[in-house]
């Protein structure tokens, strides 16, 4: 008798639809019926956490203390596999000239291999393959994403699989000049001892109470969770994280 497979799920990310993201993902996961699924909306069970087969995050401003930033880097060096989307690495100070990265978690970003810094208006872009020969990206063509597109600083050992272009300024974030024709990744591995990292920006929505205090009510944006190529992304990532991608 095979043993089930543990997935530990970490959702809340806040001026986000987490409730919308986190029922999306237990369906993606409950098609394999070999996963038990642990749901939690911090990273304060260490030891789930370092017991799980694979990691899942839909967060955003949830900030690690320093024994779960360890913890969360252990888990990964171990072998572990963390797929993490979209506002996990976004850590943010609001203030008069706009929105910043935080400062600090620095073994949380590290492990991440990206620390989110800021985003345009939503509007749609084009999404190009960097790596066609990858099994998370293969027979995949060039995409159009109506979703935040992330400009992040990164760090270690990256693998860009997705990648899109943005040169332009914009209002609402302290460092928002971003002159340079840099290719701006949209999905990513990044190697962290024994383990991996998939990073995929891609994925915002929005319900109608979830911009409080900063918008009273917002329109409600499903974006990227509409779009089959995503959709496809994630049931692959999930594979990837099982190690059954491929085989």
């Amino acid at each position: 008798m095979s043993e089930p497979i543990r997935a530990y799920l970490v959702a809340n990310a806040r001026y986000h639809d987490t409730d919308f993201a986190r029922l999306e993902l237990l369906k993606l996961l409950a098609e394999h019926p070999d996963i038990r699924t642990r749901v939690a909306e911090d990273f304060s069970d260490t030891a789930g956490i370092g017991d799980a087969d694979l990691l899942i995050t839909y967060t955003c401003d949830l900030r690690p203390t320093p024994p779960e930033e360890t913890a969360l880097r252990d888990f990964v060096a171990g072998g572990g596999r963390w797929v993490a989307l979209h506002a996990t690495n976004a850590l943010l100070d609001i203030g008069r000239h706009g929105a910043r990265f935080a400062p600090g978690c620095d073994t949380f970003m590290q492990t991440l291999g990206s620390r989110f810094i800021a985003h345009p208006p939503i509007e749609p872009y084009t999404v190009t393959i960097a790596d066609p020969q990858h099994p998370l990206v293969a027979g995949i063509e060039p995409f159009e994403a109506t979703d935040e597109l992330y400009l992040c600083e990164y760090h270690g050992d990256i693998h860009p699989l997705l990648e899109t272009r943005y040169v332009g300024s914009f209002e609402g974030y302290a460092d928002n000049e971003w002159p340079r024709d840099d290719p701006r990744l949209v999905a990513y591995t990044h190697r962290v001892g024994s383990g991996e990292v998939l990073y995929i920006t891609l994925g915002h929505c929005c319900g109608a109470h979830d911009m409080q205090p900063i918008q009273p009510v917002a329109d409600v944006v499903r974006g990227s969770w509409e779009n089959p190529t995503y959709l496809e992304l994630l049931r692959r990532s999930l594979r990837w994280a099982m190690g059954t991608l491929g085989s």
